[in-house]
């Protein structure tokens, strides 16, 4: 079944508001195993929605439509979709009593008589009930599409979708194949190294494609099987994953929807170990990502922004000889602060960062972006020097994964 969408708003067009709603419903119709053909994207132009309906009619058996269906001059859609299917705009009786219910209740009980514009929709259009807002969406058929139209607001069309549009379009779809898709989330490499990593895991031809997406500074790589059953399904996918798996090795943090935070927090319950923490060029970054974890305070014991050289002397005796000798910005004095944070807490372990975030304050020997990271535990203590780049919120972002990953990495490997 061929289905597009369309998204309504000049919000949308000119960068004000990210569109979710085309990601949502691609991904709820993919689950059921139907894929979205084209996307499209319009402003609040009368002409342009009759446009893209035009285009997309002669391609789509099935075209979900988003957004425009509210009670302002600017909300067009409904006009727009009556005029493209040469229908009358009439007022839907049903809708009204809707929209008037509605929106007594959401305006405490001062019902706004300019809000029965959203009751006016195409002539033999069928309503989509809304069960969290004022406008209705519609259905009709038009020269052998279905076309769906629903509010734009997130919260009402995912609703209207799942309850009303996908069932519809079930019930009417050819018979379809099974996709499922799984993935997992790496930080370290590059795109590059991952796609050579990965060479040889994709066989489309038996229906398993792969597909790297890069969200600074982590990466996603999701594995989507397509096939007749759910075993075969099942079977491709747990084959492929387990090979990435093999060769991913310490890259990938977790699967699914686990971030790296979570990630770090799993291991550290498994772990019985606690942590204290000794931040400079992060500022408390580090603190909060790891405090953002309901439960935290069963591994996280305390964590300090050791700005000034002052700061490292008094809190955690950084020694002035060693800062005179080695500089703020430097192994030594990483390796100083992760020792000295893990003495005065108590805790089993004591992460460390020092660096340079920039924009101002680098040399040549130590140029902007230079981080150093350390780790003090009952076993040793480990120190890198990194070199990171872009603006100081890259550099700073850049220090907490890497600091959290190196935490990570080391918890993997008791």
């Amino acid at each position: 079944m061929k289905i597009s969408t369309l998204s309504i708003g000049d919000e949308l067009i000119c960068g004000q508001v990210i569109d979710t709603n085309a990601g949502t419903v691609a991904s709820l119709l993919l689950a059921e195993g139907l894929r979205i053909q084209r996307h499209l994207t319009v402003g609040d132009n009368e002409q342009d929605i009759i446009g893209a309906l035009n285009d997309l009619g002669r391609v789509s058996e099935v075209i979900i439509v988003t957004g425009g269906l509210g009670p302002t001059a600017d909300d067009l859609t409904s006009r727009a979709a009556a005029r493209a299917t040469g229908r009358r705009l009439v007022v839907h009786e049903e809708a009204r009593a809707h929209v008037r219910q509605m929106s007594g209740r959401l305006n405490n009980l001062i019902v706004c008589p300019l809000n029965d514009k959203q009751a006016m929709i195409p002539s033999k259009s069928v309503l989509i009930p809304n069960p969290n807002g004022t406008a209705c969406g519609f259905h009709l058929m038009h020269n052998g599409s279905f076309m769906f139209f629903m509010p734009g607001v997130p919260a009402e069309m995912t609703v209207m979708l799942r309850d009303t549009v996908i069932p519809y379009i079930l019930e009417r779809a050819p018979r379809k194949r099974i996709i499922r898709a799984a993935s997992l989330n790496l930080f370290g490499p590059c795109e590059a190294e991952v796609d050579e990593l990965l060479q040889g895991i994709a066989r489309p031809e038996q229906g398993l494609t792969l597909g790297i997406c890069v969200a600074f500074p982590w990466m996603k790589v999701t594995l989507r099987a397509e096939a007749e059953r759910e075993s075969a399904v099942e079977a491709l996918l747990a084959s492929a994953l387990q090979t990435a798996r093999n060769r991913l090795l310490e890259y990938c943090f977790s699967s699914g929807d686990t971030g790296m935070d979570d990630a770090v927090a799993e291991l550290l319950r498994n772990s019985g170990l606690t942590l204290s923490l000794a931040e400079s060029c992060s500022g408390g970054l580090i603190a909060k990502r790891i405090t953002d974890i309901p439960g935290s305070s069963g591994y996280f014991s305390e964590g300090v922004v050791t700005y000034s050289n002052e700061a490292k002397k008094r809190l955690l005796g950084v020694s002035a000889e060693l800062l005179d000798n080695f500089g703020a910005v430097s192994a030594e004095c990483a390796a100083a602060l992760a020792g000295g944070v893990r003495l005065a807490s108590g805790s089993d372990l004591g992460l460390a960062v020092t660096g340079i975030a920039g924009p101002d304050g680098g040399s040549g020997e130590k140029p902007v972006g230079t981080v150093f990271i350390s780790l003090a535990a009952p076993d040793g203590c480990w120190t890198e020097r990194f070199q990171f780049s872009g603006s100081r919120a890259d550099v700073r972002t850049l220090t907490a994964w890497t600091a959290l990953d190196r935490l990570r990495r080391y918890l993997l490997k008791r």
